[in-house]
């Protein structure tokens, strides 16, 4: 009886372990083939290495790097267009800054021989430049690219000592604090400088120019960057000759202005 059972309990391993065996090696073959997709065409953009803060010169701060086809913007210089264009590039001035990975624009970059100031100008606008003081630009926190407000203070006439004080142009921008056209490397935001340039347009820069001669100080008022895309206002044009009255002169006399009549 005994020897039954025995018998009966290593016929029963034999099965599982054949049974076993034949789960673990009849699995059937199966291939996955993944679908490849459309390749993406790639093309090789002249890209910046480093970054190129604003009147930097290029020189070897550039390389080909491929590009998605479909990603190409205007603008952007492809070898296969300008093979040679890191050699052509060299010398020349950043107008713009240009940062690490961003392909590099002809639009942002000013050829050699040109005048960096010149270049910042839109048409049509001029730069002048005006005497400043830290404590008449907003405490030496004004920096280029800000934007103003121009206030003159002239001294009014009389026994006692009264001010008038005028806004004469709104929404200037600033080109340059004294030579300085961005912050430094430092990453300082203070910069006192004893000069500020501004971009005007013919009319302003006259206007700029005659109360330059009238007022005891010309005060400069930082504003708000929400303001930036705000419209430039004409300023004070009863300072200088108005259309339709040409041959009149201004005459500028202890800060008071006369009008001379001429001939029309």
């Amino acid at each position: 009886m005994q020897k039954a059972r025995l018998v009966i309990l290593v016929v029963a391993v034999a099965a599982a372990g054949a049974a076993g065996y034949i789960a673990t090696h009849m699995k059937p073959n199966v291939t996955v083939v993944a679908d490849a997709g459309p390749q993406i065409k790639l093309q090789d953009v002249l890209v910046a290495t480093e970054n190129l803060g604003v009147g930097a010169e290029v020189q070897g701060q550039m390389r080909w790097q491929q590009w998605p086809e479909e990603a190409v913007a205007d603008g952007y210089i492809k070898r296969s267009e300008r093979p040679n264009a890191e050699e052509e590039l060299k010398g020349s001035t950043v107008r713009l800054q240009i940062f690490p990975g961003e392909p590099i624009r002809e639009a942002k970059l000013i050829g050699k021989g040109q005048s960096f100031m010149s270049a910042q100008l839109p048409a049509g606008m001029r730069a002048v430049a005006t005497q400043i003081a830290a404590e008449t630009s907003a405490g030496g926190f004004i920096l280029p690219d800000d934007y103003v407000d121009v206030i003159m203070i002239r001294q009014m006439e009389g026994e006692q000592k009264q001010y008038a004080t005028e806004t004469i142009l709104s929404n200037i921008r600033v080109l340059a604090i004294d030579q300085t056209i961005q912050e430094d490397e430092k990453g300082d935001k203070t910069k006192v400088g004893s000069t500020a340039t501004l971009e005007l347009t013919p009319e302003q820069a006259e206007i700029l120019t005659v109360a330059q001669q009238m007022a005891a100080r010309l005060s400069l008022v930082l504003r708000s960057v929400q303001d930036a895309q705000e419209q430039t206002g004409p300023g004070a044009e009863y300072l200088v000759n108005s259309p339709g009255r040409a041959g009149n002169v201004k005459l500028i006399k202890s800060g008071t202005v006369t009008e001379i009549l001429g001939r029309k």
